[in-house]
């Protein structure tokens, strides 16, 4: 087991199965000590906005905008610039510092509603805000013009491990994933992926997601660790619930082993406990999305999270 806290890009899966299955007190005071050397001791806050809903050809298993599954999301076409611009203003105004913007689209379309995400990402850093896009898989010429727009950061999670990834998403590959991100990389914008735990995946896939992210060189800058939220309609609509120690040791693991990067609580957060958060934060995470919808999974109301991070000092 690596003991170093400094970075590594070496890390195998059984490398960080070892330390996801560390007794828990060791686990969790582990990743608070490189919590408190090496990341950031705010807790940034984000709001994710939906530009572009539904109809979306991928057959991603938890995805309630796959065209594939019957859900109650509605389509809806790509927002106008103006109406992103005011929605990031009023998330400015409730303590966001990042914006994110996504579109469920399989990659990125060269035509004139590229332009107008070109032009959204300009007026949302015009605010003075980090812009996030998650988009679909995207190339680099693609990247590097949302660079010039003002672009922060691309999302693009691996989801689970390579082994598994079959299990939830046929449509397209795990190196297709990997391809964006270098892309992204290349571009000079940085990185925010992650995973979502829940769908089925064995703790191993779970250290063999985070062992590719932290094999990246350098690390993401982002790391959202999500947890699945069944949707009615999508072939994980009745997945189990993934005991909440499990969530934990996967927040620590992430920060050990990515011990720079944000990690961010997102998707299933609402069905985590205050004290489950702060257990959270304890072990390393440093982020959260706000507002009262990501995408189209329900998030934590606004006024709960404004008393949560007023007590915590944030």
């Amino acid at each position: 087991m690596k003991t170093s806290p400094e970075p590594h890009h070496d890390w195998t899966t059984e490398d960080v199965l070892a330390v996801l299955n560390m007794p828990i007190d060791d686990l969790l005071s582990r990743a608070a000590k490189v919590h408190r050397e090496f990341a950031a001791n705010d807790i940034q806050q984000c709001q994710l906005l939906s530009v572009k809903t539904g109809a979306c050809p991928e057959n991603c298993g938890y995805c309630s905008q796959s065209a594939r599954y019957q859900t109650d999301v509605a389509i809806e076409p790509l927002m106008s610039m103006e109406r992103v611009v005011a929605e990031a203003q009023e998330a400015k105004a409730r303590g966001a510092t990042r914006f994110c913007m996504g579109a469920a689209w399989r990659d990125i379309p060269n035509d004139h509603r590229f332009e107008r995400v070109l032009e959204m990402i300009t007026g949302v850093a015009q605010l003075g805000l980090e812009v996030c896009c998650t988009l679909g898989m995207a190339t680099e010429t693609q990247l590097r013009q949302m660079a010039d727009a003002g672009l922060t950061a691309y999302n693009h999670n691996l989801d689970t491990s390579r082994e598994f990834y079959p299990n939830v998403i046929t449509t397209r590959t795990y190196d297709d994933r990997l391809a964006t991100l270098r892309a992204a990389r290349r571009a000079g914008v940085q990185l925010c992926s992650g995973g979502i735990l829940g769908m089925g995946e064995t703790v191993r896939d779970r250290a063999a997601m985070l062992a590719e992210l932290a094999r990246l060189n350098p690390h993401p800058e982002s790391v959202p660790i999500n947890l699945l939220v069944p949707i009615e309609g999508t072939p994980l609509a009745q997945a189990k619930p993934v005991p909440f120690e499990e969530f934990l040791r996967t927040v620590a693991t992430a920060r050990i082993v990515m011990p720079k990067s944000r990690v961010r609580l997102s998707a299933g957060r609402n069905m985590l406990s205050e004290g489950e958060q702060m257990l959270c934060f304890q072990a390393g995470a440093n982020s959260i999305f706000i507002g009262e919808r990501l995408l189209t999974a329900p998030n934590v109301p606004l006024e709960t999270d404004q008393s949560m991070l007023e007590r915590t000092g944030h």
